[in-house]
């Protein structure tokens, strides 16, 4: 393709980039920039055919990098599994209202799954008025983290099931902290072997997608929130983000407050299990959980601490929901079975549906539960504030089921959520409908909490 580049005049350089222009400058916030940018990301191509990188003019560099841009239709396929928190801005509002921001699971061609994000506000009577999207879509700077600790980063790739057998030569010969890119030179000279095995291949590429896992995201100032889409980085994560579970954590210790939100990566064979933390929506923080806790899905934070320690709830074997405790926010051991399914309506398994809300009667937990011909309901339990292990109440029957009209889509049969707020006394839900859009409910939390407490 570049040979081809290479050999046009400079005049059909010029007219090929000005129609491509013409097409596409509307569509997209500085898209001659993108183009310079992935032009520059083949530049070790185009030096290796003996071409001087820095006489190619800009028009033509322009050109290469349009011939290496697709656009990608992130919601083409579905938006779904939303989780709300409230907005840091609470600025300029009538009594009664709350600013919001949404996040949802935005999957395109190849089912390759984003997090994308809407803001809205929510009036004194419920009703929810979503921000008009933007127009473009900004793509973060990435900063990958540079400095690891072995016994932790080995740690993980336990975890991760990575056969040590294949991979101790070249742990064992990095010193205690040790730096990405000499850890990447030592992988890439072992993958080079032409004779290597595929097995040992397969762990050798899974250190490197434990440590591309660890990314700073920055998101330019002048985008919307609507614009800002967080889109697989690393490796760790090519098939999609799933399941972002967004909370609003306040920490006693600093009287700080982050909005925190665990999901799971995949790449086609394996799921990692990840943390993204943000103050201000623009930077992001991104990086692995580690621990025998942290395994499967279904990991959602409490938004405080209980008695000194961070808490989190699981489904480390897929069927039941666990809880465990750590004084590390990214380090859960110790998983304690919280509840079995009991009901008909999810006797294949039961999860969270996002953190747990604090009420002046317990600790509110949304469940989802799976029962014949795989549907999905949702459902509530009460817990207790000071220790949540303790079950207050459990609703026997479904708060939400997929009506006749929601049971067709994407996925069908499924109602399903990543998190909810409690606004003017009322729980706040969004859900998902069948995958093929989002919607949310309106409970009285009197009537909830009631039903929670006569259901023990």
């Amino acid at each position: 393709m570049v040979a081809r580049i290479m050999v046009l005049n400079d005049r059909q350089v010029l007219e090929t980039l000005e129609q491509t222009l013409r097409e596409f400058a509307r569509r997209h916030r500085n898209i001659s920039a993108i183009f310079f940018k992935h032009c520059e990301e083949i530049r070790d191509v185009i030096e290796s055919m003996q071409i001087d990188y820095e006489a190619i003019s800009l028009d033509r560099k322009m050109l290469i990098g349009s011939y290496c841009t697709m656009e990608y239709a992130i919601e083409s396929a579905a938006i779904f599994n939303p989780s709300i928190v409230e907005d840091f801005d609470q600025s300029g509002l009538e009594t009664g209202e709350k600013r919001v921001i949404i996040s949802f699971r935005a999957t395109g061609e190849g089912h390759i799954s984003s997090i994308v994000f809407r803001r809205g506000i929510l009036d004194k009577d419920n009703n929810l008025q979503v921000m008009k999207i933007g127009h473009n879509i900004d793509k973060a700077e990435i900063e990958h983290k540079t400095l690891f600790n072995k016994e932790r980063f080995l740690l993980k790739l336990s975890e991760m099931h990575t056969q040590d057998k294949y991979i101790s030569q070249i742990m064992q010969d990095l010193p205690s902290e040790f730096e990405f890119a000499v850890l990447k030179s030592a992988v890439n000279t072992a993958l080079s072997d032409p004779s290597i095995r595929q097995e040992r291949r397969t762990a050798l590429e899974e250190i490197i997608w434990l440590a591309d896992s660890f990314y700073d995201l920055q998101f330019k100032h002048d985008s919307d929130i609507t614009e800002r889409v967080i889109f697989p980085i690393s490796e760790s994560e090519s098939r999609g983000i799933e399941d972002a579970r967004f909370v609003r954590f306040d920490d006693d210790d600093d009287e700080s407050s982050r909005v925190m939100a665990t999901y799971t990566a995949y790449n086609g064979h394996t799921i990692l299990p990840k943390l993204i933390s943000t103050e201000d929506f623009y930077t992001f923080r991104v990086m692995p959980l580690h621990g025998a806790g942290a395994q499967n899905k279904n990991l959602a934070l409490f938004p405080r601490k209980i008695k000194g320690k961070y808490a989190m709830l699981s489904r480390i074997d897929g069927v039941n929901n666990y809880i465990m405790y750590s004084d590390r926010v990214t380090q859960w051991n110790n998983p304690i079975l919280l509840q079995e399914p009991r009901y008909t309506w999810e006797l294949t398994q039961i999860g969270n549906c996002g953190s747990p809300l604090w009420t002046s009667e317990g600790w509110l937990v949304i469940t989802h539960g799976v029962g014949t011909m795989r549907r999905y309901c949702i459902g509530a339990s009460l817990f207790d504030l000071d220790n949540p292990s303790q079950e207050i109440g459990r609703l026997s029957e479904p708060l939400l089921s997929p009506l006749e009209d929601e049971r067709e889509g994407y996925v069908p049969n499924v109602v399903y959520s990543c998190g909810a707020i409690i606004h003017n006394n009322s729980l706040i839900l969004p859900y998902a409908v069948s995958d093929y859009s989002s919607t949310y409910a309106v409970v009285d939390m009197v009537e909830l909490l009631d039903a929670l407490k006569k259901s023990k």
